[in-house]
């Protein structure tokens, strides 16, 4: 009894003063019954409940954590809650917008012939007798998917190894002179170049080398790598400048020559960055519009080829079923349409970064013994 006496005053000592761990959970529900109370009165909203919510609960949490625990443990409360607060605030665009996509753009992916149809023939007289008479929406994005997949497989042909060589240079062999330096700051300037002007600049050149009125994929390809480049070059030279120097030096001391090292030692143990950073530059331009629409133009039919003739893209279809919708006088069919395609896009983007994942675990350096 005398040897547990003093250890049971210690434990005593320790939790005095201390909030019971469902303290924040009852804090919790007071603020929701309270927050839908107040947003009653002034008319209801989720949103306006959650903000309210979240404002009675981080005042109730920090009072009754001031009053029981002191000031100290209030601030850190308070900190907490602020970090969370923050948190659930740039999560809830992210939620909302594919919450949207989802809920509007399920019923166009599920049409029969959504993504084996074009639009060729579709007329507005469709579109009436959908909304009229109920029947199936016409009209599909298989031409606009196909054309987003060639021009995006060009773009990423001609940026991946541009932006990986660069990216190799300024690392390996810039060493701080003049010309890295004046690549580093035109890598920088044309990160911040609008994507029209990368458009404007692709059908320009194009004008000038093969004649006016040269509206192709391939140009559409160039004006995308334009804005490809910079970010698979500054992805890249972060992921090159991490593997570490100890690897380099014991490739040179076994004799290695340098393009060698870093064909074999350093671009293998930097690859799952830059594949992630591939990625990151796909998902940047695959979505575009504007570009596409200055240098592809916008077509309803198939085209397989990306060399000659206008070609539809993804991005470019939704714009003109919201823009220009089929049937004017109904444009649900259209909105249909858009939303599915948007979903679509989606998809695309989240299979892009699946393969980035794959990619990065099988040429990643084997770590066994």
């Amino acid at each position: 009894m005398t040897a547990t006496a003093p250890v049971a005053r210690k434990r005593s000592a320790f939790t005095k003063g201390q909030l019971p761990k469902a303290a924040p959970y009852v804090i919790l529900a007071a603020a929701l019954v309270v927050g839908a109370a107040v947003m009653a009165l002034i008319g209801f909203n989720p949103f306006g409940w959650g903000i309210v919510s979240a404002i009675l609960f981080t005042i109730g949490l920090v009072s009754l954590t001031g009053i029981t625990e002191g000031a100290r443990k209030a601030k850190d409360k308070l900190a907490t809650c602020l970090v969370v607060g923050s948190f659930l605030i740039a999560l809830l665009p992210l939620v909302s917008v594919i919450w949207t996509v989802l809920s509007s753009g399920i019923p166009g992916l599920l049409t029969p012939g959504f993504l084996t149809t074009s639009m060729n023939g579709v007329t507005g007289t469709f579109d009436n007798k959908s909304v009229e008479e109920g029947t199936k929406v016409l009209g599909g994005v298989y031409h606009a998917l196909m054309g987003t997949l060639q021009i995006t497989l060009v773009a990423t042909i001609i940026s991946v190894p541009v932006g990986l060589l660069t990216a190799v240079y300024l690392v390996e062999y810039g060493n701080d002179r003049a010309l890295a330096r004046a690549i580093t700051f035109f890598v920088d300037v044309m990160t911040g170049i609008p994507s029209i002007v990368a458009g404007l600049f692709s059908a320009a050149f194009f004008f000038a080398l093969v004649g006016p009125g040269t509206k192709t994929g391939a140009v559409a390809a160039v004006a995308l790598s334009v804005l490809m480049i910079p970010v698979v070059v500054r992805s890249s030279e972060e992921m090159l400048k991490i593997v570490p120097n100890e690897l380099r030096e014991a490739a040179y001391a076994l004799g290695v020559r340098k393009w060698r090292t870093i064909l074999k030692v350093v671009i293998p143990t930097a690859i799952s960055g830059i594949a992630s950073g591939v990625t990151l530059a796909i998902a940047r331009v695959i979505g575009e519009t504007a570009p596409i629409l200055v240098t592809a133009g916008f077509a309803t039919t198939i085209n397989n080829n990306v060399f000659g003739g206008w070609m539809a893209s993804l991005p470019t279809f939704i714009y003109t079923q919201i823009l220009n919708p089929t049937s004017p006088s109904n444009p649900e069919p259209s909105a249909q349409r858009a939303w599915g395609a948007a979903l679509v896009l989606i998809i695309l983007v989240m299979l892009l970064n699946l393969v980035a994942r794959l990619v990065a675990r099988v040429f990643a350096p084997k770590t066994g013994r």
